[in-house]
């Protein structure tokens, strides 16, 4: 019902910047949550940010507030996350997800993206 797809991750240097987007397919793509997770080797996905269903809500993960902003475009069934100021930890896969209800800052999604490599290095 809704498919995802990730791109934009890639290596970068500490400080600077990047934007992800995530790609959705889905007639009802407007009316869902949208949220981005990481995870990095070793380490339990964290969430990063979400956005409600009419885009007013935004929710930050207490590692990237006042760094990254997640925003949407219903028109073009996408949501990005602009990163800022990036650090070595935000190293990790992204992954883009999707859910048919309120948002939430927990992994309880129901549809997820396949995940794109972000690098950081120091």
């Amino acid at each position: 019902q809704v498919q995802l797809v990730e791109s934009g991750g890639r290596l970068v240097q500490a400080g600077g910047s990047l934007r992800l987007s995530c790609a959705a397919s889905g007639r009802t793509f407007s009316r869902y949550s949208m949220g981005w997770f990481r995870q990095a080797p070793g380490k339990e996905r964290e969430f990063v940010a979400a956005i409600s269903w009419a885009a007013g809500i935004t929710y930050y993960g207490d590692s990237v507030k006042g760094r990254f902003t997640i925003s949407r475009d219903n028109r073009n069934n996408t949501v990005y996350l602009q990163m800022n100021s990036l650090k070595p930890e935000d190293t990790a896969v992204y992954y883009c997800a999707a859910r048919n209800g309120p948002t939430v800052t927990t992994v309880n999604y129901d549809y997820w993206g396949q995940g794109t490599q972000v690098t950081v290095s120091s």
